[in-house]
């Protein structure tokens, strides 16, 4: 399905004929008609679907149309980290070309004061668009820097990183802001009870859409070692010692255990750096410069970098211990092999994590090859999986049969020179 034969306006059409897209994703073509017809949704979907361009086009052509209030708040994005408020914030400048009278403030947190005067002053001009972090945004609205009791659309990006974040209670504070009858819009990667739970209190009858989680790239030559806790970090010298140390993301669920592992790296003398939520958003920014200019070798983190974060040269994703849903495996994983390049992921299994992994291999509908442990390690236990647990994660759901078509933009307008044709046209969907 294109987007021409959406509801979408001309003005947005003229962006994404100049962006090269055309054809839609999955998820762009079950959650636009839907947002354009003004229904609640919640949608589930992975990283690199085209999630953003679900919500941000109708939204952009909606508000493009007209019939909104022009000196209030009209639509709130709210984004887990500042990396990802960022690049939903250049989403929109490339969506948003043609629209001469929407404007937009990204807000987050991090930043010096000077920063905040600017948001200040961003917000009492009024914006129709704010993307925002939920501390940053809670505090400008404590301060009385803006009112939204006319918001017209709430929308949650990866809700369920906000609320593995910590960031529930700020998201239901601003919620009370919100007038009856604004349109709420979620996205989650995963939809865990706690998103159930936030869904039922936020959204109204919403269209729920699920998009199947995709397997990882072919590029990605996956491995594991089945080992005992204390042999990974001999595992890690013995693969350093190996080869090249460049371009290496670690992962691990806590960020106790990230802190642990970069000083045992450190004591090996690795050139290292970690990433978890007790920085600061300032330290984070300066840790994710120095990794992505290649100042640092080796990035140890919480998966608070899985997700959103666009880095197209990493050759080697370790797995310190395994994911207990296969949704953020694929997430882990994905930040290797990249823009067609070949990448490696490597996950070690401890005896604890042999179910979970089990459970990762039957989603991918394959057995991931298992690597002898290094000869100085000895041997590690056993791998023995169970039988299949009950309700275990990671599965796509059903999709609804049947699509909904809308009137089609009008291919022959032009706007400052720039027209549309059906021919001749790349084939290029939206993948942020």
């Amino acid at each position: 399905m294109t987007f021409e034969e959406t509801y979408l306006n001309d003005n947005i059409l003229d962006a994404l004929w100049d962006m090269h897209f055309e054809e839609m994703t999955p998820i762009q073509e079950r959650c636009i008609p839907e947002i354009l017809d003004g229904h609640d949704l919640i949608g589930v979907a992975q990283t690199g679907t085209g999630k953003t361009a679900a919500y941000l086009l109708p939204i952009l052509s909606m508000l493009d149309d007209g019939g909104f209030p022009k000196d209030a708040v009209n639509c709130i994005i709210m984004s887990p980290t500042r990396e990802l408020a960022q690049q939903i914030d250049q989403a929109m400048q490339g969506f948003g070309y043609y629209l001469d009278g929407i404007s937009s403030v990204a807000v987050y947190g991090g930043n010096d004061g000077n920063r905040f005067d600017v948001e200040t002053k961003g917000l009492k001009m009024g914006a129709d668009v704010i993307i925002a972090t939920p501390g940053r945004l809670l505090s400008h609205i404590r301060m009385g820097h803006l009112d939204l009791s006319r918001l017209s659309f709430f929308v949650l990006d990866e809700a369920d990183r906000m609320l593995d974040m910590g960031f529930s209670d700020d998201i239901l504070q601003i919620a009370k802001q919100l007038p009856p009858s604004h349109q709420t819009i979620m996205f989650s990667a995963t939809m865990p009870t706690k998103i159930q739970q936030l869904a039922r209190t936020l959204l109204n009858s919403p269209v729920e859409v699920k998009i199947a989680v995709s397997k990882p790239a072919e590029k990605i030559q996956q491995s594991a070692f089945v080992c005992y806790e204390p042999q990974k970090l001999g595992i890690i010298r013995s693969l350093f010692k190996a080869g090249e140390l460049q371009r290496v993301i670690i992962f691990s669920g806590k960020k106790d255990k990230v802190k642990d592992i970069t000083r045992e790296l450190r004591h090996m003398h690795i050139n290292c750096a970690s990433m978890h939520s007790d920085l600061s958003q300032a330290e984070r920014d300066e840790v994710m410069y120095r990794f992505k200019a290649g100042q640092v070798d080796v990035l140890v983190a919480t998966d608070i970098v899985a997700r959103g974060i666009d880095i197209d040269d990493i050759l080697m994703v370790i797995n310190y211990d395994v994911p207990h849903d296969a949704e953020d495996y694929v997430h882990r994983i994905g930040r290797t092999a990249r823009a067609q390049r070949d990448g490696v992921a490597i996950t070690f299994v401890s005896e604890q994590d042999i179910r979970y992994f089990a459970d990762i291999e039957r989603f991918l509908e394959r057995e991931i090859l298992k690597n002898p442990l290094p000869e100085e390690l000895g041997s590690g236990p056993e791998y023995k999986p169970s039988a299949p647990r009950k309700n275990s994660r990671g599965r796509g759901g059903k999709r609804r049969s049947g699509k909904r078509t809308g009137k089609s933009g009008n291919p022959e307008k032009s706007k400052g020179g720039k027209g549309r044709s059906h021919h001749h046209r790349n084939k290029n969907p939206q993948q942020n």
